[in-house]
């Protein structure tokens, strides 16, 4: 019976693994000849004095133990169903609206 030929080095590689050496993925580089660019400062030359990215008409408000979303935009809003309002104008704070704590201090958004 014959010997089967062993496939050459390419035949077992993977696609992926083929692909990433010819395009050079695997290649080492050598260091780099360009310097770093330093970052400009930046340029505050068109801010005006008093001005702020808060509207003046914001609230803020302390959220209470049994307190909701809902509950708060009821009070503020006289609609709870407002309440995206409020989650929206603090996305940096919450991340599940349903998720609220006692003691965490949320923006109002003017109506």
């Amino acid at each position: 019976m014959p010997r089967r030929q062993q496939p050459s080095n390419l035949a077992r590689r993977s696609r992926h693994e083929q692909r990433s050496r010819q395009t050079g993925f695997f290649r080492r580089k050598g260091g780099s000849t360009t310097t770093p660019v330093k970052p400009s400062a930046p340029d505050f030359s068109d801010v005006k004095a008093g001005s702020s990215t808060a509207s003046a008409a914001d609230q803020s408000y302390t959220v209470a133990a049994g307190d909701s979303l809902s509950k708060i935009a009821k009070k503020f809003y006289g609609n709870a169903n407002a309440w995206n309002t409020i989650f929206q104008a603090n996305r940096d704070k919450i991340s599940n609206p349903d998720m609220i704590h006692p003691g965490q201090v949320l923006r109002i958004p003017a109506k």
